[in-house]
C-alpha cells in the first residue's frame, strides 16, 4: 500500500527489459513521430484524446517509475496516447478523501482502499465504470471481484491487495515474535514504531482486545484508545514512509507494516523478518476508481485499461511488491513475487478482518481519540 522506493530486484531488470522491448508494439505513439518497442495488446492512440489532460491521484510511488531499470509507466502512457498526465500522490485515504470532498482539486482517477471506496460510493463521490472501454478488465480474476466495498463491481478495478503484519529486526529482537503484544513490550522501549494513521493503529489494539475492527460501540473505541495510550511512552515514533529508513538502517526493532513493503525492506536488510500476528490482522484492497466530477472520463477509462495491460501490470507488480490481482501477471515467469509466502500464502495464516466504512459519529470519535493519544491528553 504504500512505499517510497522501488522493489525491483536487480536480477529481473534484464528479464523485464527483454520482455517489454523485444517486439514491435501494436500501438503507436500519440504523435506517430516514433514507434515504441513496448508490446501492448491494445491501441491507445485515440485522436480525440491527444493533447487533453488526465489527473491521477494515488499513493506515493505506487507505480513503476523508471528507476532501477524499471519501466516509466506514466511517461509511457503519455507517449502512447499524447495525453498530458498529471500524477500526484497522497499519504493516506483520509488525505485523499479530504482533498476530493473539500473540492480542493478535481481528479480523473483515484486509488483508494476498500473502506474508503465504500464510503465514497455511499456519498455519491464515484461514478460507474463503462467496462466496454476497459477491455483489459478481463485479466481481473474472479476471486478478486465482488468484494464487500463494491459487490457489483460497478465503481472499482482492483490494483493490489494484501495484509498487515509485524516487521522485526532479528539482531535486535532475541525471541520469536507471534503477537501484537510485542509492540507493547517494555524491553524494546524506544525501539518500537507505530502506524501514523488512526485506522491501522486502532486496528492493532482492537485485534489484541478481540474486538470487531468495525465496531460502533464507543466503549470499544475507548478501550482501544487506552491500550494505545499505554503504548505511547514505549514508542520511538509514529511512522509511515519513515519506516523504511528506520527498519533498514537498524534504527528500530519492531514496526507494523504492509507485507508487500517487507519484501523491499528485506532485500535491503536481510536481518529483518516478518510475521502475521496470531490475534489476526487487516486484509485490504486498493482499487482504481473514477470520481463523480472527473473532467476526462474517456482518458480515465483508457488509463485504467492501460494499467491492466499485461506488460504494464507486470512492470507495476514487480516494482511495488504487492499481490497482483491479474491473471497474466500471476502466470508470468517474469513475475518476481510469484508464490511469495507473504503475498500468496497457501492458507490464511491468521484470521483477517476488512476495514469497512464507519458511521460519521464513529469516525468523529476515532479522530478525537487519536488526537488525544498523540498529544498525550486524556480522552
Amino acid at each position: 500500500m504504500k512505499h517510497n522506493r522501488p522493489c525491483l530486484p536487480r536480477r529481473i531488470a534484464v528479464a523485464l527489459a527483454a520482455l517489454l522491448f523485444a517486439l514491435p508494439a501494436f500501438a503507436s505513439c500519440a504523435n506517430n513521430a516514433t514507434e515504441t518497442k513496448l508490446t501492448l495488446e491494445g491501441n491507445y492512440d485515440v485522436a480525440s484524446l491527444r493533447g487533453t489532460t488526465l489527473n491521477v491521484y494515488s499513493w506515493g510511488e505506487y507505480i513503476s517509475d523508471g528507476s532501477e531499470g524499471s519501466l516509466d509507466v506514466v511517461a509511457e502512457f503519455k507517449r502512447q496516447t499524447g495525453i498530458n498526465i498529471h500524477y500526484t500522490t497522497f499519504e493516506s485515504n483520509e488525505m485523499m478523501y479530504s482533498m476530493l470532498s473539500g473540492g480542493g482539486a478535481n481528479y480523473d482517477v483515484v486509488v483508494p482502499s476498500d473502506y474508503m471506496i465504500e464510503r465514497m460510493i455511499s456519498e455519491s463521490m464515484l461514478q460507474k465504470l463503462n467496462y466496454a472501454n476497459i477491455p483489459n478488465y478481463k485479466y481481473i480474476p474472479s476471486e478478486n471481484k465482488g468484494k464487500f466495498f463494491d459487490p457489483q463491481d460497478d465503481y472499482s478495478v482492483p490494483y493490489t491487495y494484501g495484509m498487515v503484519g509485524i516487521i522485526y529486526n532479528t539482531s535486535m529482537v532475541d525471541e520469536p515474535i507471534d503477537s501484537w503484544n510485542a509492540l507493547w513490550d517494555a524491553k524494546y522501549n524506544g525501539e518500537i514504531l507505530q502506524f501514523d494513521n488512526p485506522r491501522d493503529a486502532f486496528g492493532i489494539a482492537q485485534y489484541l482486545l478481540g474486538q470487531d475492527v468495525n465496531t460502533t460501540n464507543p466503549a470499544d473505541w475507548q478501550a482501544a484508545a487506552e491500550l494505545l495510550k499505554k503504548q505511547r511512552p514505549l514508542l520511538q515514533q509514529y511512522a509511515m514512509d519513515q519506516v523504511f529508513d528506520l527498519m533498514e538502517g537498524d534504527k528500530a526493532a519492531l514496526a507494523p507494516y504492509y507485507a508487500g513493503d517487507f519484501n523491499l525492506m528485506h532485500e535491503n536488510n536481510p536481518k529483518l523478518a516478518f510475521v502475521y500476528p496470531k490475534e489476526g490482522t487487516n486484509y485490504f484492497y486498493d482499487s482504481m476508481c473514477i470520481p463523480k466530477n472527473a473532467a476526462n472520463v474517456a482518458a480515465a477509462e483508457l488509463f485504467i485499461s492501460f494499467m491492466l495491460e499485461p506488460a504494464i501490470a507486470l512492470a507495476n507488480a514487480n516494482f511495488i511488491c504487492y499481490a497482483a490481482p491479474h491473471t497474466a501477471v500471476q502466470a508470468d515467469e517474469a513475475y518476481d513475487w510469484k508464490g511469495n509466502e507473504y503475498l500468496y500464502p497457501a492458507e490464511p495464516p491468521v484470521q483477517t478482518q476488512y476495514f469497512k466504512n464507519l458511521p460519521q459519529e464513529t469516525l468523529d470519535l476515532m479522530s478525537a481519540l487519536w488526537t488525544n493519544i498523540k498529544s498525550d491528553r486524556s480522552a
